[in-house]
């Protein structure tokens, strides 16, 4: 291991309650991906996460329009700010080292939560139902909200930001491998005049965030299959897992849609639940997987924190045990980028770190189980697909895109349950635009509609 410096002068990451940074007895030490300690992570026991939630359920009511000026202020904040001693950078520096996500993902992330913070008026707005108005109103179910935050990208902080626009106190329990999001974000808040008690950060064991849970009125949880079986059923509870996003190629391969695939699988290093895993095209399967295997292969490898870093990057015992996952799923499957790097899967950065090299896996048939896996590194199974096939392989995709002339096809998919997001045609950078439904609006799940009369 890497000298260690004394968890004494580590940057803290504390239980942030009523506006105050607090210790705990319980503590942890997050290490980064090269191996070297980054931060001292304080948890709160599961009792003060039930405390909390009932605390925040008392504070003050503020307005709409209260709440959007914070708001669009906190984002200028998060993005430009020197916050609790730490700049822009050395933030964008520690999240790439403790979540091995390519130090460019945090960097645009700043700007991202900037814009976006400054439309959460209009974004929120759009999801009001239309018949709410002279005979409806649109109502919280609750006050609190319990977020269960995931680590595998910072954008996904962003929903709960459209929770505080619409009028929910917000917990937030963060990522064990990415605490540094959300606290410059409950820092950025704060700073920007947000009521103490409507914010807090509670990071905890799992048992502290199972507390969060049963706490709060409603809960976002992000997490595995496992995660979303075990919730199935509890309406109080939105769980956003795995996304098994694909594409239908039903049509020529040319230069520019190989660009517009790679980009689909790789961009933000392939850890988006929005970034492809699963092609299957009316041509020639192997010859589109062999092509994506080529330039797929071209990807570089570097450590997360250099401008050129494209690829994420984990632990050495981490990144094989993904690999071993992978190969598992494989089932006869062979990995057509292997061959671009002599075979070896993952590129080894020293002794503690590896990046993990896209995999191409040609199938040949769409209902192969391994077009089931996600992982979190650029992984993608190419099938074959014939028209006759219809929509059926193309279900449960929390995003598909339909590279195709065939509208009745998009009109079928449209009206799929679990297809969430239809994109027909080459969409460049959809994931980024902040008024189309990630997971269908968090207003559906937040908010209900009420009759309502008056003389």
């Amino acid at each position: 291991m890497p000298s260690s410096p004394s968890t004494t002068t580590l940057p803290a990451i504390p239980v942030l309650r009523g506006g105050e940074r607090r210790t705990s007895r319980d503590t942890r030490l997050l290490h980064g991906v090269d191996g070297a300690p980054l931060a001292t992570v304080h948890e709160a026991p599961a009792l003060v996460a039930r405390l909390t939630a009932r605390a925040m359920r008392e504070a003050p009511r503020t307005t709409r329009e209260e709440r959007l000026t914070v708001l669009a202020v906190a984002g200028r904040l998060f993005a430009e700010a020197t916050l609790a001693g730490q700049s822009p950078e050395e933030y964008c520096r520690a999240q790439a080292l403790a979540s091995g996500v390519p130090v460019r993902v945090a960097r645009r992330t700043l700007a991202r939560v900037r814009g976006d913070s400054a439309l959460l008026g209009e974004v929120v707005g759009r999801q009001a139902p239309i018949g709410t108005g002279r005979t409806a109103r649109w109502a919280r179910r609750g006050r609190v909200l319990g977020v269960i935050a995931p680590s595998n990208h910072p954008g996904t902080h962003g929903a709960w930001l459209q929770a505080l626009a619409l009028g929910y106190r917000v917990a937030v329990r963060p990522g064990a491998r990415d605490p540094f999001t959300p606290l410059r974000l409950v820092e950025a808040l704060l700073a920007a005049g947000l009521h103490p008690d409507w914010i807090s950060l509670l990071p905890g064991a799992h048992d502290s965030a199972d507390a969060l849970v049963g706490a709060t009125d409603l809960a976002l949880v992000y997490g595995s299959e496992s995660t979303v079986a075990r919730h199935r059923g509890n309406d109080r509870v939105l769980v956003r897992g795995p996304g098994r996003s694909k594409i239908l190629l039903d049509g020529p391969v040319d230069d520019e849609t190989l660009d517009h695939l790679v980009t689909e699988i790789a961009a933000d290093g392939g850890v988006r639940c929005t970034n492809t895993t699963a092609i299957l095209t009316s041509g020639d399967h192997r010859a589109l997987a062999e092509a994506l295997a080529e330039r797929l292969a071209e990807l570089p490898a570097h450590p997360v924190t250099e401008d050129a870093a494209v690829l994420p990057v984990r632990p050495l015992k981490e990144a094989r045990a993904l690999r071993d996952t992978l190969d598992r799923a494989a089932q006869g499957a062979r990995d057509l980028t292997a061959r671009h790097h002599a075979g070896e899967p993952l590129a080894v950065l020293d002794e503690h770190a590896a990046a993990l090299r896209p995999a191409v896996l040609c199938v040949d048939a769409w209902d192969h189980p391994g077009l089931r896996t996600e992982l979190p590194f650029p992984c993608v199974w190419v099938a074959p697909w014939r028209p006759s096939d219809g929509v059926a392989p193309l279900a449960d995709s929390l995003a598909l895109t339909l590279l195709t002339d065939d509208a009745e096809l998009v009109g079928e998919a449209l009206d799929t349950p679990g297809i969430r997001t239809v994109l027909h045609g080459r969409v460049r950078d959809w994931w980024t635009d902040p008024h189309l439904p990630h997971d269908g609006y968090l207003g559906q799940f937040l908010k209900e509609t009420r009759g309502f009369a008056a003389p």
